[in-house]
């Protein structure tokens, strides 16, 4: 029997577009996808918390735990960035710790745990702390393809997770790139290697999906990712229906129903037809592109790239960006494209294409990256490269974290009068503008509510 992990409520929307689901589009739902079956429903973490602070003007610890009062069954899973968190850069330990233990707490039972660099330091601490609440740690790995990555390197990072204490193994293939027969051998390795559950994450930006969850479930693979079928394919994930129509009546049977999964369907065609009225969704994420193969640019890296272009005014350059793609990340050590490193080496291709001059332009991010403070890249970067983005800039070698001094109460007290809940320190933490103005934006609007009250029972007391 094959499980599935549901991604429409999280990587589903955050790759067709751009992670702009509301709670209450999500809310009336959740009962019907609780009925399904499914082995856990991914539905935080990732880009979510960002948006919702910065685009939805929603609080995302309330989403979390209003999921979680509607599904009663089935699992709830987020994806964590490792020492990243949901953010871009590192936090300090303290951090981590607090904020894995606020998830838990608020409902969170599946804790995906992944380093862009597949550098296992980053993961350590939050493995740790996960452990320590009591959730269930799934340590991903960043599949890439490159001359410094193959299978050996996959079993080696797999094993290290499985000693770390990962209760079970993602393969995060995040930009579509894993083929079908490639798919088969590296589950079959991993299931002869490790000791527990295999899982496989991939998006259908190149047409392949399918086929590769198919030779994967052949090999062994205990469960897959799909997002119900309006919010499939393209950049995002396979749908789900095809999948479980394939495999009814064999071994592999999901056990799912088709008649719910259309249910579902049936409310998230509605979604659907919205987002595309309104522009949420770009046609350009919504087919097959081949050229992920040659690229490999995950769906919401494309996504970013069109949204960059548009506000330059050129989207004319997206070709030559995507050419521009490999050659930064082969300049970088061939880093796996996945957050935050997309974002930094789609930003780099972006600027050497707009610049007309390779380098001339390089974020403080991607500087931070060459000097070691992101962890280690896949094969070290040549020394003309490095020194042309931080010249005589030292190499940090230790665990990046190690660094970072303990930062909780420091930023409690900065943002004492804004607290209503314990976890907006962690928001802050995370995004401190962002998250500052969502702050101030929601006292403006419990202030009106209560001086509206006030003036309701007392009409002669001035607002």
């Amino acid at each position: 029997m094959v499980k599935i992990t549901d991604t429409t409520l999280r990587d589903a929307h955050q790759s067709l577009l751009a992670t702009r689901m509301r709670t209450e589009e999500i809310l009336p739902i959740v009962e019907k996808i609780d009925e399904v079956g499914y082995h856990s429903l991914e539905m935080w973490g990732g880009a979510t918390f960002d948006s919702c602070l910065r685009f939805l003007d929603e609080d995302p610890w309330e989403r979390l735990r209003n999921i979680r009062k509607k599904a009663k069954k089935t699992k709830l899973q987020m994806l964590l960035r490792g020492q990243n968190l949901l953010g871009y850069k590192h936090y300090a330990d303290d951090v981590v710790e607090e904020f894995v233990k606020r998830s838990i707490a608020n409902g969170i039972d599946i804790i995906r745990i992944f380093d862009a660099l597949n550098d296992i330091r980053n993961l350590e601490k939050a493995i740790k702390a996960t452990k320590k609440e009591g959730g269930h740690v799934q340590c991903a790995i960043s599949y890439t393809i490159s001359p410094a990555h193959n299978i050996d390197y996959y079993i080696d990072k797999a094993k290290e997770m499985e000693n770390l204490g990962a209760d079970s193994i993602c393969i995060k293939d995040m930009s579509g790139i894993l083929t079908p027969y490639v798919a088969a051998d590296l589950v079959t390795q991993m299931k002869k290697a490790l000791n527990v559950p295999i899982q496989l994450h991939t998006h259908y930006t190149s047409g392949i999906a399918s086929m590769t969850y198919i030779k994967a479930i052949e090999a062994g693979v205990d469960i897959i990712d799909t997002a119900i079928s309006p919010l499939a394919l393209g950049t995002s994930q396979p749908p789900t229906e095809p999948i479980v129509a394939a495999l009814k009546n064999t071994s592999y049977d999901t056990g799912i129903s088709l008649e719910k999964l259309s249910e579902l369907a049936d409310y998230f065609r509605g979604l659907k037809e919205r987002y595309l009225k309104e522009g949420l969704i770009d046609p350009k994420v919504l087919g097959v592109d081949v050229n992920t193969l040659i690229y490999q640019v995950p769906g919401g890296m494309l996504s970013n790239l069109i949204s960059q272009l548009k506000q330059q005014n050129k989207l004319d350059k997206f070709e030559a960006v995507l050419e521009e793609v490999p050659k930064v990340r082969e300049d970088l050590g061939y880093p796996p494209l996945v957050t935050p490193m997309s974002q930094m080496v789609g930003t780099q291709a972006v600027f050497n294409v707009i610049t007309g001059e390779r380098y001339k332009m390089v974020p403080n991010e991607v500087k931070d990256y060459v000097a070691g403070l992101y962890g280690q890249p896949t094969i070290p970067i040549k020394k003309d490269i490095q020194e042309k983005i931080i010249g005589n800039r030292e190499v940090v070698t230790r665990r990046p974290a190690d660094y970072i001094k303990p930062q909780l109460e420091v930023l409690r007290k900065e943002i004492k009068e804004y607290i209503e809940q314990d976890e907006d320190v962690l928001s802050y933490a995370l995004f401190p503008q962002v998250a500052m103005n969502f702050f101030k934006s929601r006292w403006t609007k419990t202030y009106k509510i209560e001086t509206t009250l006030y003036n309701e029972k007392d009409m002669t007391h001035p607002i």
